[in-house]
């Protein structure tokens, strides 16, 4: 799965290479796309000096820097073995600064996406059905807003903790910074990387049941170009 999903990504970022001067590719940083990455950051014949990397989401209070936010997570797993020429990271600590924090980091982040839009989206899919922090209570699959503050839902906190990202519920904080529902569905092409029997309810609600911000991953159904990577454990819930 993670194997297939790379070869696809780096056919996908090879295309859009031969078509424009740069390429705009927003990552998840999750423990599920890990397999994607490591192969994505192996692959030849991509010239990562013409791609702009962005991320999906961000705690508010994790600054720039720390080893617990998913800018350095990515930093990490993909962007300093493959150095895009150029990586816009979401400040949670900037985020934190005072009431005002959250929406003006929101805004900065949101107007460097929409300079330009998005050509790929490598994403997962939470236990909840989210993308990104999207969580059924506060996904909206017309935001107006590119990048918004939300409180983080009881479900993905724990997911974050079983994911080995904090070593108890207390220490996930609870507000983040998410690129929105209707900023991801309009990037150009979207790639999922969804493995494990944890996620087998999400995948069968995401293909098969209602298109509702209850499960925020149907939408992707409406998308034109969006891929589905899945295991044999998070496809067990999908019956014929």
């Amino acid at each position: 799965m993670g194997k297939a999903a790379a070869e696809y990504a780096a056919r996908r970022l090879r295309d859009l290479l031969a078509e424009r001067d740069r390429v705009r590719v927003i990552f998840a940083a999750a423990a599920s796309q890990g397999e994607m990455l490591d192969g994505l950051a192996a692959a030849g014949g991509i010239d990562w000096s013409r791609v702009t990397a962005f991320h999906l989401d961000e705690y508010v209070g994790l600054s720039l820097g720390d080893e617990r936010s998913f800018g350095e997570w990515l930093e990490r797993r993909i962007w300093s073995r493959v150095h895009p020429g150029r990586v816009d990271k979401i400040d949670g600590g900037a985020a934190a600064d005072g009431p005002a924090g959250p929406d003006a980091e929101g805004n900065r982040y949101g107007a460097l996406l929409a300079d330009g839009g998005l050509d790929l989206a490598l994403i997962g899919i939470g236990e909840n059905g989210h993308l990104a922090f999207n969580d059924p209570h506060v996904a909206d699959f017309d935001d107006p807003r590119v990048v918004k503050p939300v409180e983080i839902d009881a479900t993905s906190r724990a997911q974050q903790v079983r994911d080995g990202a904090f070593p108890s519920l207390d220490a996930v904080p609870r507000l983040a910074l998410t690129v929105t529902m209707s900023a991801i569905l309009a990037s150009r092409a979207i790639s999922v990387v969804v493995p494990g029997p944890q996620k087998a309810a999400a995948v069968a609600a995401t293909l098969l049941g209602p298109i509702e911000t209850a499960c925020p991953a149907s939408a992707l159904r409406r998308h034109p170009d969006a891929r589905l990577f899945v295991d044999a454990d998070a496809i067990s819930g999908v019956t014929r």
